[in-house]
């Protein structure tokens, strides 16, 4: 069984391999765990909506009006509150008044919620076309050997061509399919 330094020490080399273009995937990954992270803490439950302050919200209403529940949805900082907020604020409004403050609140939430999902979707589509512009580099290298008459005969001297344009195109799609999925799961929690 290899030693983990051994695998570390291939990981690298492999990375190494896949030439000056694995440096903006890499940084296309950096960024993209940062994004995934932040967005994984501003989208917890806890932080877009509450079942208990819905049900203190319905409760005030009944037992002490609208003034008093948009006094607690002024108090509250989620993006529930300030939806049910829109629509206490007309509460004495015709009821197609209303339904439209509270759509108008709640698109303009779903866009301040979505706003740091896009570079999540530039770096979904610009990794696996790094990755195939690595594909592209190495195969240009590989046909350069063989033209300057290196690779005739010379299997070994075309694999570093090849295998760069392998490498390139699986880091890209290594940081494009959890970045995508990402993006997805983030987007049916704000629709949510």
């Amino acid at each position: 069984m290899p030693d983990l330094n051994s695998q570390l020490a291939s990981l690298f080399e492999i990375i190494v391999s896949g030439g000056p273009l694995m440096i903006p995937i890499g940084l296309c990954s950096v960024i993209a765990v940062t994004y995934m992270v932040e967005r994984s803490v501003r989208l917890r439950r806890g932080r877009l909506y509450q079942r208990a302050f819905g049900e203190q919200l319905l409760t005030l209403v009944r037992d002490q009006g609208p003034e008093a529940a948009l006094a607690l949805c002024d108090k509250t900082s989620t993006p529930q509150a300030r939806v049910l907020a829109a629509g206490l604020r007309r509460a004495d409004a015709e009821w197609m008044e209303r339904e439209k403050a509270v759509e108008d609140a709640g698109a303009r939430e779903i866009d301040r919620l979505s706003a740091n999902l896009r570079p999540l979707v530039v770096i979904g589509m610009i990794s696996p076309l790094l990755g195939l512009l690595g594909t592209v580099w190495g195969m240009i290298e590989s046909f350069s050997t063989i033209s300057s008459g290196e690779g005739l005969g010379s299997p070994e001297a075309l694999a570093g061509g090849i295998s760069q344009a392998l490498v390139t195109t699986a880091a890209g799609l290594t940081v494009a399919i959890p970045v995508n999925a990402a993006y997805y799961w983030f987007r049916s929690r704000i629709d949510h």
